[in-house]
């Protein structure tokens, strides 16, 4: 094979797994697996799952779950739904699972940040209060007690 077409291969892969990234943000609360994921672009799922982490560091599932996470935080500082129907509202089947999710990436629990963000994005535009407070991937969450600001 050329460096030519091994070029032209591994531009149209990258432009696979932007469209299955794309698939991941546009529908993070449906029921997604990587399987399904591996379907949508003809590809087995290890093989998406190797590709996705080398491009983007990280499974195609924990970058779900970080989406879902981000949009969860969104709806958790409005404080005007329950840890529960915040859960099931972003496309998680467990409370156990988002919750232990949610701890690892943001430090706290979900009912605590509900309880703690809302204060302190209070007169925040959404869209700088989403930059603040953007889950840490990797298990990298801030220690407990730290300000979002």
């Amino acid at each position: 094979m050329t460096s030519r077409a091994s070029r032209e291969e591994h531009l149209r892969d990258l432009a696979l797994l932007r469209r299955v990234r794309d698939r991941i943000d546009r529908d993070y609360a449906q029921p997604l697996d990587v399987e399904a994921l591996a379907r949508g672009v003809h590809w087995s799922a290890g093989h998406l799952s190797r590709a996705f982490r080398q491009a983007y560091g990280e499974s195609p599932y924990s970058y779900l779950m970080t989406r879902r996470i981000e949009r969860a935080m969104a709806l958790l500082r409005r404080g005007d739904l329950s840890v529960t129907e915040v859960c099931f509202a972003v496309g998680c089947s467990s409370l156990g699972t988002f919750s232990t999710r949610f701890s690892e990436l943001v430090g706290m629990s979900p009912s605590a940040y509900r309880r703690d963000a809302a204060r302190e994005a209070e007169g925040m535009a959404p869209c700088v209060a989403k930059k603040v407070t953007r889950p840490v991937r990797n298990r990298e969450a801030p220690a407990v007690g730290a300000s979002l600001a």
